[in-house]
C-alpha cells in the first residue's frame, strides 16, 4: 500500500522547510550584519549624535539653564538668571568642571574662556552672596552687562543644538538668534570642503584618463601577458601606503630623480617644486587610486563580445566610430564604478595630502583628525563629517540619476 500525502500536508513541509532554510541564512548573514553594525553604523550614528547633541552647560549650570528658559532675549536677563549663574559658577569652581562651559562657550567666542574662568575664580572668593548679583557680575567684567554674552549662553543650552553644524557652514546665530553669514577671517569651511571636492575631481579625472587605456590593454592582451601586466597593477595593494608615499619623497624632492632627470635632460633649467604642494599631493594621490580604476574598467571590459566591434569594422564603420558607438557605450558601467570608487576614496584622503601637501592643501578629513585628537571639539568634527558625508551623497545621488544606474556595476 502506497500512502499518498494530502496536498495541505506537502504545503506545510514546504513552509516549514522554506522558514528552515531562511532561519539558516539569518544564522549566515548575522555575523557579518553584527561587524557592520559595531564597525560602521554605530559609529556613523554616533557622529549624527554628536553634530547636534550639546549638554555640556545644562549638565554643569542647570539653574542657569533652567533661568535663561524664559528669557525672551530682548534685553539683559532678570536678577535671578544672575543669581542663578552666581551660584553655578561657584558650584562649579570648587568641582572644578567649569572648565567644561569655558572650552564650550569658548567655540562660539573666542574670549569666551578668559571671561568664563576669570569671572569664576572672582566669584568663588565671594564669601556671601552679593546684593546684586547683576552689579557684581558687570564689575567682573562689562561683558556680563552686553545681551551677546547671556544669548551666547542660551544658545549653548541644548540638549539639542544647530550650533555644530553652522559652524561647519560657516554661518552663526547672532544676538537675535538669526543665521548669519560667519565674519570672513573664520569663514574657512565651505572653501575647505570645495577644495577637498576639487581635489578629488581632479584625480578621478586623471585616474579614469590613465586607467582606460591600461584596462584596454589587460583585456585585450594575450592571456600570458595580461596576467603578467595585471599582476603588476596589483602589485600597489600589496605595498604599504607609508611605503608608496615615501618613495615620492625620494622621486619628488628638489634633488629627486624626478628633477635629476628633467636637468639632465635640459627640460628644465633649475628643478621644480613638486612636493608639499597640490602637485605631490595629486601625483601620489593618482598613484594610490589608479588600480582602483582599473580594476572595475577591467572585469567589465573583459565580458564585452569582440565580435560586436570586428563587425561593427566588417560593415564599414571607421575605427573611431565602432570604438565610440559600440565598444565604449559597453563598458559605462565600469567607466561609472570606477569614477565613484575613487572620487569617494579621494575625498576622504588623510594621510598623503597630511605628508605630501602644504598647509593650503589639506582636505576636510585633516580638520576632522585635528577637530577631534587637538581640540577636543568632537561636536564640530562630527558636523564636518556629516557635512562630508551629505556632500558624498548627494554626488553619489547625482551619479545615480547621471548613469541611469540602480546600482553599482564592478564587473
Amino acid at each position: 500500500m502506497v500512502t499518498v500525502a494530502e496536498p495541505a500536508d506537502i504545503r506545510r513541509q514546504v513552509r516549514r522547510a522554506e522558514r528552515r532554510r531562511r532561519r539558516l541564512a539569518v544564522l549566515l548573514v548575522a555575523p557579518l550584519a553584527l561587524f557592520l553594525l559595531l564597525t560602521f553604523i554605530a559609529p556613523i550614528m554616533e557622529m549624527l549624535r554628536r553634530s547636534v547633541v550639546d549638554t555640556d552647560l545644562r549638565s554643569t549650570w542647570p539653574r542657569t539653564v533652567a533661568a535663561l528658559a524664559d528669557w525672551d532675549g530682548k534685553d539683559l536677563p532678570p536678577e535671578a538668571a544672575f543669581a542663578a549663574l552666581g551660584q553655578d559658577m561657584k558650584e562649579s569652581v570648587a568641582a572644578r568642571t567649569a572648565a567644561v562651559v569655558a572650552r564650550r562657550l569658548n567655540y562660539a567666542d573666542p574670549g569666551a574662556r578668559t571671561l568664563i574662568m576669570t569671572t569664576g575664580r572672582k566669584v568663588a572668593g565671594l564669601d556671601a552672596p552679593p546684593p546684586s548679583w547683576r552689579k557684581a557680575f558687570v564689575g567682573i567684567d562689562p561683558a556680563w552687562g552686553e545681551r551677546r554674552t547671556w544669548a551666547m549662553l542660551r544658545q549653548a543650552s541644548g540638549p539639542l543644538t544647530s550650533f555644530y553644524t553652522l559652524y561647519a557652514l560657516d554661518l552663526r546665530r547672532d544676538a537675535d538668534g538669526s543665521i548669519v553669514a560667519a565674519p570672513a577671517n573664520e569663514a574657512i569651511f565651505v572653501d575647505i570642503l570645495l577644495r577637498t571636492l576639487s581635489i578629488a575631481g581632479l584625480v578621478t579625472v586623471i585616474c579614469a584618463v590613465l586607467g582606460f587605456p591600461v584596462a584596454y590593454l589587460l583585456a585585450n592582451a594575450p592571456a600570458r601577458a595580461g596576467n603578467l601586466l595585471l599582476i603588476l597593477v596589483l602589485v600597489p595593494f600589496w605595498t604599504s601606503l607609508l611605503v608608496r608615499i615615501a618613495a615620492w619623497f625620494v622621486l619628488l624632492q628638489d634633488q629627486g630623480l624626478v628633477n635629476e632627470a628633467l636637468v639632465a635632460l635640459g627640460v628644465v633649467e633649475k628643478p621644480l617644486r613638486l612636493i608639499y604642494n597640490r602637485t605631490g599631493v595629486i601625483i601620489a594621490m593618482v598613484h594610490v587610486l589608479l588600480p582602483f580604476m582599473i580594476m572595475p574598467l577591467y572585469g567589465v571590459m573583459k565580458t564585452v563580445p569582440p565580435q560586436l566591434y570586428r563587425a561593427s569594422l566588417s560593415l564599414g564603420a571607421p575605427p573611431t566610430t565602432s570604438f565610440l558607438r559600440v565598444y565604449l557605450p559597453q563598458t559605462k558601467p565600469g567607466i561609472f564604478a570606477g569614477i565613484l570608487l575613487v572620487f569617494i576614496m579621494s575625498v576622504g584622503y588623510y594621510i598623503t595630502p597630511a605628508l605630501v601637501g602644504g598647509a593650503n592643501d589639506q582636505m576636510i578629513s585633516w580638520f576632522i583628525a585635528f577637530y577631534t585628537t587637538d581640540t577636543a571639539n568632537w561636536g564640530l568634527a562630527a558636523a564636518l563629517g556629516l557635512v562630508l558625508l551629505v556632500a558624498t551623497g548627494v554626488l553619489y545621488a547625482a551619479y545615480q540619476r547621471l548613469s541611469g544606474a540602480r546600482g553599482v556595476a564592478f564587473g
